[in-house]
Parts: C-alpha cells; sequence; structure tokens
C-alpha cells in the first residue's frame, strides 16, 4: 500500500473531492459525508437517487462515535463480535449526527468499521468516517476492477487509488441491528 496514495487521496476527500478505491469485494466511490455537494457529485456520477441513502465506512469505532456511544452495552456487544470486518450495520442515529443526504429515506444509518487494511488507511487519513458505495452507474454492476472503474467514470472521478479487492466475492451483509432485519445477504 502506497502511503503518497493515501495522503493525496484524503486531501482530495478533504477538499471535497470524489475518490474511488477498493473494498472487500467491489470498487468503491467515496468522499467526505458531511459535504453536501461531494455527495450529490457522488450520486449524480452514479445515477443514484438520495432517497436510497449511503454506507459510512471508518477504521475504528471512535471516527462513528456519536453512533456508538447511545448504543446499549448488549448492541454494542453485537457490533464488536463482527467488528472490523466485512459486516455492515444499519445503527440509529438518535441525536441526528448523520446528514440526511446520508441515510436518505431511513431513520437508520448503514455502517461498517472496515478490516480492509486500505479502506482503514483511508480512514485514518482522512480521520473520520467516509462514504462508500460501489463505483458502478445505477444498473450496472458494480466495478472489480480499476479497468472496470475507468471504464465507467474515466475522469470524471477527482482521485483513484490503485490497489486490491479483499476477499469477499460479493458485497456485505446489511442488517438492522434493533430487530434484526437483514436488509442484504
Amino acid at each position: 500500500m502506497n502511503t503518497w496514495h493515501i495522503s493525496q487521496a484524503a486531501r482530495v476527500v478533504r477538499q471535497g473531492g470524489v475518490i474511488a478505491y477498493p473494498t472487500e469485494a467491489v470498487w468503491g466511490l467515496g468522499c467526505d459525508p458531511f459535504n453536501a455537494s461531494a455527495v450529490e457529485r457522488l450520486l449524480l456520477l452514479k445515477r443514484r437517487p438520495v432517497e436510497k441513502g449511503v454506507i459510512l465506512i471508518a477504521a475504528s469505532l471512535s471516527q462513528v462515535a456519536p453512533l456508538i456511544d447511545p448504543l446499549t452495552a448488549e448492541e454494542k456487544e453485537r457490533l464488536s463480535a463482527t467488528w472490523p470486518g466485512p459486516y455492515t450495520w444499519l445503527l440509529p442515529d438518535p441525536h441526528e449526527w448523520v446528514p440526511n443526504w446520508i441515510k436518505g429515506k431511513h431513520s437508520e444509518v448503514a455502517v461498517r468499521i472496515s478490516d480492509h487494511p486500505l479502506v482503514r488507511a483511508l480512514c485514518n487519513a482522512v480521520d473520520g468516517p467516509l462514504v462508500s458505495t460501489s463505483a458502478n452507474p445505477g444498473g450496472a454492476a458494480p466495478a472489480k476492477s480499476l479497468w472496470e472503474v475507468n471504464a465507467y467514470f474515466g475522469s470524471r472521478l477527482d482521485y483513484k487509488v490503485d490497489g486490491k479487492l479483499g476477499g469477499l466475492d460479493r458485497p456485505t451483509r446489511i442488517q438492522s441491528l434493533q430487530g434484526s432485519k437483514i436488509i442484504r445477504n
């Protein structure tokens, strides 16, 4: 993993740019989740309606502490059993820390503490969570290579972090922490 590329990608994210990077199973698009114009641009590139919401990824619980702190000890234990790792949980946002352009029409927010080394390095470099959504226009298959990312988006992205995908053959499971409803298996 090239630390120069990580620092460049973090600089682009902090400046409101949209990046592509490898995740556990597919390439992802990311940006600063608290920058409305960056998220809007990412959604336009993807042709994804804001109502659907997007995932937040982080390197540690502390990077999403406003979502973790209000949870019960039992809920925190459930998270600890699967994180860091390829598991995405829908968490309540009682203090409305996460902007509506991330949650979409949902009251919960999808969050993953990644175990992918490059994703963790990116989140640590920006010192917080990133948006994570598959790198593909709506209706197309998610990109599994940098070549596919380039075919989909060309020069419309601000930065592409070259690297290897994790070992998963499909995107992570998404499950509601409260109620245990599985959204994506």
